[in-house]
């Protein structure tokens, strides 16, 4: 994967997490669908991914920087 495809991803991921971690989105969602028995467990999964996609992020720009120091 190319530098610029894994911090579009990394960053894609963080916002979105933190969206729906931050917001009730998917609370809504959720109790639209007829899921809200879920709502309960979804600190368990959301904070996870959020922490997830932020060392996604940061490894990303390392990345970068390391092989844009290397270049030149």
């Amino acid at each position: 994967m190319n530098e610029k495809k894994l911090l579009l991803t990394g960053i894609v991921g963080t916002l979105i997490a933190a969206l729906c971690c931050f917001t009730p989105v998917l609370v809504i969602l959720f109790g639209i669908v007829g899921l809200s028995a879920v709502v309960g467990y979804l600190d368990y999964v959301l904070f996870p991914v959020l922490g997830f996609f932020i060392v996604l992020t940061i490894y990303a720009v390392w990345r970068r920087h390391k092989i844009q120091r290397t270049r030149g």
